[in-house]
């Protein structure tokens, strides 16, 4: 389809709002330039669909995604923005919301609004709960509506305080699309009381996100981390300047077995997926200027704290079929034979990021991610996760998936789909939370069947929303995205379980 055909498309289109078609429009226009220049073999493994550069743009201007240093920003104001550092909550609140309308992403919203509780807590004075309350409520709707992206990103924990708590609070009664949330997590500091509050807003809306803190927080450096987007952990003050993925079960169709995928096919694409980071990578930072931008000149952003990430999906494909063709009858994600070949993968993967530098990143390495999928994407499932509709109990989806967690530094995410029975025994969900970070998961997350609210692959859609969209459209971003992956890649057939098992994780 020639640009302007595209564009007509774009402005006729009934369902888009103005702002919606603008975002539209300029991504257009960004691919009707030239894609930087690349290998031939590069080109044709992205001809091939073994590897996708996740829609980014023809010509990389901005991050994938940004961390600003909130703190630093609310310490020191911005001559740029003409702000005065903020003297209590209510101008707090206005800074950031001012800021956040600077902060760009791929998806045109900042995908991280930083440590919400951190950031807010020397600006609480002697107002009461219900004080604040009334505020962040209001700032709660105020991002719901002002920035429609269910992409965006909180942060609380893991201490547990006022802020934390109220937020929990607030999600649980407005049970909105956006903001995303994330609550981190360390036995040291955080509360049973703080978890269970977690969990049964989980029940309710299918959020948080629960953090494995400590375990992130040794993957990265003191200067700290956030959560974004889906589920991504990049370092604060820096952030993804990209992400290529690899099929891996593309890369298994082309083997002839176990051996041929490992010693030649799988190190041949990594390196073609290292190439093509380089190559965006290095038209953002050396002609996309980006990097002159007031972000950086008021130190909320440094450039070397930018890290490409090497994403990977189809893992259960990729398993079965090289099963297959050793003829070995084991299935991903429940036997243990499979299970063992994928944790190799995984290694082999991790050795191979970890080995191969990239001039244009944080500790001059790419970190590996477990990409969790696109709304298009058709037969092949997110990251390391067990085919929808194949997976076991929970306490044996865990232990199946937990080993390989360790690998994926910039992000990996599981999604549990259990039965409604929970809302009755949220100690169950409490339990097997635990159970997981004690077997080394990074992160843990629920949908609970019946729930409006549903994770698709990470990022929040509601059933309600999805349903009217075909006549109505949406005023939130994402909701075409939650639509399309419901016709095409088979979220709706996660098999709901009942937690019954959940005690064995804490006795391993």
């Amino acid at each position: 389809m020639s640009l302007t055909a595209t564009c007509q498309r774009i402005v006729r289109d009934p369902l888009l709002s103005p702002a919606q078609k603008s975002h539209a429009l300029a991504l257009a226009a960004e691919n009707a330039l030239p894609y930087p220049d690349l290998p031939a073999s590069v080109s044709d493994a992205m001809a091939e669909g073994v590897l996708c550069d996740m829609f980014e743009g023809h010509a990389p201007y901005k991050p994938r995604y940004v961390l600003p240093d909130y703190q630093r920003f609310l310490s020191q104001g911005s001559a740029w923005l003409e702000l005065a550092p903020p003297k209590d909550f209510d101008e707090a609140l206005d800074a950031l919301c001012i800021l956040y309308h600077q902060v760009p992403s791929v998806t045109g919203m900042p995908v991280w609004l930083g440590r919400l509780d951190q950031l807010l807590l020397p600006f609480i004075g002697e107002l009461d709960d219900e004080t604040l309350h009334g505020k962040l409520r209001r700032f709660w709707i105020y991002l719901d509506r002002v920035l429609p992206d269910a992409f965006m990103h909180v942060n609380i924990g893991p201490d547990d305080n006022r802020i934390c708590r109220l937020i929990l609070r607030i999600d649980g009664e407005l049970k909105q699309v956006a903001p995303n949330l994330s609550l981190f997590h360390d036995p040291a500091q955080s509360p049973d009381s703080l978890l269970m509050q977690a969990v049964q807003n989980i029940a309710e809306c299918g959020k948080p996100h629960i953090v494995n803190y400590p375990l992130h927080r040794d993957t990265f450096d003191t200067r700290g981390f956030g959560i974004v987007s889906c589920y991504n952990a990049l370092p604060l003050g820096g952030g993804a300047n990209t992400l290529v993925r690899i099929s891996l079960k593309k890369v298994a169709e082309q083997s002839a077995g176990i051996d041929d995928f490992l010693e030649k096919w799988l190190p041949h694409y990594c390196e073609q997926a290292s190439l093509l980071i380089e190559a965006r990578a290095r038209f953002l930072h050396l002609e996309s200027g980006f990097f002159d931008s007031f972000l950086v000149q008021e130190k909320l952003i440094e450039e070397d704290r930018f890290v490409p990430m090497f994403g990977i999906y189809g893992m259960a494909e990729a398993v079965n079929s090289l099963m297959e063709k050793e003829n070995l009858p084991e299935r991903y994600g429940r036997d243990q034979e499979a299970n063992r070949l994928g944790y190799r993968i995984s290694a082999e993967l991790s050795d191979y990021v970890t080995k191969r530098s990239q001039p244009h990143a944080w500790n001059g390495r790419a970190l590996l991610h477990a990409q969790g999928g696109l709304s298009v994407d058709r037969g092949v499932t997110p990251g390391v996760r067990i085919p929808y509709g194949e997976e076991p109990d929970p306490a044996s989806h865990v232990l199946a998936l937990a080993p390989h967690h360790g690998f994926y530094g910039s992000g990996i995410s599981e999604i549990l789909t259990l039965d409604p029975t929970i809302r009755q025994n949220p100690q169950a969900l409490l339990q097997l939370c635990k159970g997981a970070f004690a077997l080394g998961m990074r992160e843990f997350s629920a949908n609970v069947e019946d729930s409006d609210l549903v994770r698709v692959t990470g990022y929040m859609i509601r059933k309600s929303d999805v349903a009217r969209f075909a006549a109505e459209g949406s005023r939130l971003q994402t909701t075409c995205l939650g639509a399309e992956a419901s016709e095409l890649t088979g979220i709706r057939q996660r098999a709901p379980r009942v937690v019954a098992l959940e005690s064995c994780l804490s006795e391993r």
